[in-house]
């Protein structure tokens, strides 16, 4: 079963005046290219991600990404290649995963965070972007967040991301993350967005205070 705790949002470390949470996170964007695993060309042809998907910004739009591994994959990877842990959690990762009971199902569940940052920032492990550099933490009670350094917090800058919440989950056999890429152009874009029946509304009002007039 998953841990309830894994399973939450906070915001994004790293990207100035980060705030919020996300609910939910999905699309059906383009899968992004680059997965981290070694023999994989990319997440789509990976055979850990089993359903990768993200979204490149769209204009006053979030990006989206979701990720979910295979965790008798990444247990295998680990056994067969130690350098690969060294490679791709930083320190504190790693102490964190190696102290829990099932560490592979901890390994595969940030590397699916890992994953689904860089398809909501719709770049992939490309751009200089490295794993290490996407780094889960989690608060003093429990909850997981994002910390980026290096390439991955220039990027996110870059795009004007100023909330970066992620969402974490396992099963038996697999590990799930969601991430959303919340810009400050889509904040802005929300705020203006009228809604329509409020709107379908006013215009009756509107047509009402004629008729009556």
């Amino acid at each position: 079963m998953r841990d309830p705790k894994e399973a939450a949002a906070v915001p994004v470390a790293g990207v100035a005046g980060a705030t919020g949470a996300m609910s939910a996170a999905g699309s059906a964007g383009a899968v992004a290219p680059g997965s981290g695993l070694p023999g994989s060309a990319g997440s789509a042809g990976s055979s850990t991600a089993s359903s990768p998907v993200s979204a490149a910004f769209l204009e006053g739009q979030v990006g989206l990404g979701l990720d979910v591994v295979k965790i008798a994959r990444i247990a295998q990877i680990l056994e067969r290649t130690p350098s690969f842990a060294r490679r791709v959690y930083t320190e504190g990762e790693r102490t964190y995963c190696e102290s829990r009971s099932n560490p592979a199902t901890h390994f595969a569940t940030r590397f699916a965070a890992k994953e689904a940052v860089v398809k909501a920032l719709g770049t992939g492990f490309s751009e200089g972007i490295r794993p290490r550099e996407i780094e889960v933490k989690r608060t003093s009670k429990g909850r997981p967040y994002v910390v980026l350094s290096g390439r991955a917090k220039e990027v996110a800058a870059h795009q004007g991301v100023r909330e970066l919440p992620i969402s974490l989950s396992y099963t038996h056999e697999e590990a799930v993350a969601c991430a959303m890429a919340i810009t400050e152009e889509s904040e802005r874009a929300r705020e203006q967005r009228k809604d329509p029946l409020a709107e379908l509304g006013k215009q009756f009002k509107e047509v009402r205070a004629i008729l009556d007039e």
